[in-house]
């Protein structure tokens, strides 16, 4: 697919010299979901910014779609739509004046049926006349949403799109997210909830210290870098793991009930047939087994501490 964001040997170092961003090249496609991970100060919320024209990078270039974000700063700016972290608004405005003044910004005529729309779907439209600081925490992170739609945008970039709100509410802006996508709106987001990623993106991008260390599809990722486990029930406790399977990765629990085998997913054939024939040949009896898969948490941790 076309990517729709370019980045080619993206750096920034801020005054105080703190190199926040090391040479970042990275090709976002159209129609996509794209999760960025990392940990605090890794420069996600740095990179965004200076896609979307609020800080200037220090080389590199930037395209979004086929817009440099410098030379034709106002045509960039056009097709993209920010929410940010801050809950940054006027808070004596009323919804409706609010997303419509945005709108109105990027130089878009008024199109009050739009905007009906873009509330409803939010689920805002029973509070268009409220006044913002009446809303409660997750409300005001919706008009966020609105007013980043406001103008139309074909890129949307969610800076924490749900932090600080509720469970329901965080689903109601995932199936929302959907929606968008499948509208053909492009759609990064960054996250502290890595199951927000596992649940909707496409593909994940993973950054450390400025640097980005890994982009891959999401199914791929977990499949490449996820972890298996094999649990045995034994039938009869075991005192000890017997030396026959000190070549497996095992892990024995207190009550010797219950051995735990960790192998890599793609692994998986080989690894499970050849630990279970050796411990039949052990004389372990067993009367159920399960397998779980590590979760992109889990593979993300572990990618971050490898680059500590």
């Amino acid at each position: 697919m076309p990517s729709v964001i370019s980045i080619r040997n993206l750096s920034k170092v801020y005054d105080s010299g703190f190199n926040a961003l090391k040479s970042i090249s990275l090709d976002i496609e159209a129609g996509e979901i794209f999760a960025l991970l990392g940990p605090n100060g890794a420069g996600k919320t740095t990179l965004i910014n200076i896609v979307c024209g609020i800080v200037r990078p220090s080389s590199g270039t930037v395209l979004a779609n086929g817009h440099d974000i410098i030379s034709a700063y106002r045509a960039a700016r056009s097709v993209i739509g920010l929410v940010p972290q801050e809950l940054a608004t006027d808070m004596f405005e009323t919804v409706w004046d609010t997303v419509c003044f945005s709108r109105g910004l990027f130089g878009k005529p008024a199109n009050p049926a739009y905007i009906e729309k873009v509330l409803k779907d939010l689920s805002l439209w029973d509070k268009k006349d409220n006044r913002i600081r009446t809303l409660s925490g997750g409300m005001k992170r919706r008009v966020l949403i609105a007013k980043a739609l406001s103008h139309e945008p074909r890129i949307l970039f969610l800076d924490e799109p749900t932090a600080g709100v509720d469970v329901e509410l965080r689903r109601d802006m995932w199936n929302l997210v959907r929606q968008l996508q499948a509208s053909g709106v492009t759609v990064i987001l960054t996250t502290h909830y890595i199951e927000e990623a596992e649940e909707m993106a496409d593909r994940v991008g993973v950054i450390s210290h400025g640097e980005i260390i890994l982009v891959e599809e999401k199914s791929v990722l977990m499949r490449k870098l996820g972890k298996k486990q094999l649990t045995l029930s034994l039938n009869a406790p075991a005192a000890v793991i017997p030396a026959s399977l000190a070549a497996f990765p095992l892990t024995l629990s207190a009550d010797g009930l219950t051995l735990i085998y960790t192998y890599d997913a793609k692994d998986e054939g080989a690894g499970v047939s050849g630990f279970l024939d050796a411990a039949a040949q052990a004389g372990l009896a067993f009367h159920d087994l399960q397998t779980s898969q590590s979760s992109l948490e889990d593979i993300f941790v572990d990618l971050v501490k490898a680059r500590a």
